[in-house]
């Protein structure tokens, strides 16, 4: 498992980590089929766009979409204190679609609370 912090610009998405893109995704892959899990076990479903520049450079790394800001409201995780973005664990499941829990790992105390 690992970890995706919430990300908001004009709209919303998840950022990854450079080490998590890298060994999870193959630069030749030009979308991702994220599952978002939702309380009692339903899940949204979106695809993400990787096949730019800006998810393969050192500072943005963002899967970005409507449904994902969606989602991130229906869980309850945006909008978010400044500087204090949600955190889901999420994995690949064995057909390659990211899957991501509802649970915003800063408010179970997984995360420090701390300034970002």
């Amino acid at each position: 498992m690992f970890e995706l912090t919430g990300w908001k610009g004009g709209s919303y998405g998840l950022k990854i980590s450079c080490a998590d893109r890298d060994k999870h995704f193959p630069h030749q892959q030009k979308t991702i089929r994220l599952i978002l899990a939702m309380p009692g076990g339903r899940t949204w479903q979106a695809r993400a766009n990787i096949d730019k520049p800006s998810f393969w450079n050192g500072t943005c790394r963002e899967m970005i979409g409507q449904k994902i800001g969606e989602w991130m409201h229906a869980v309850g995780a945006a909008p978010w204190p400044k500087g204090k973005p949600p955190k889901f664990g999420a994995h690949l499941n064995d057909a390659g679609h990211l899957l991501v829990s509802c649970q915003n790992l800063r408010e179970q105390g997984a995360v420090p609370d701390v300034q970002i």
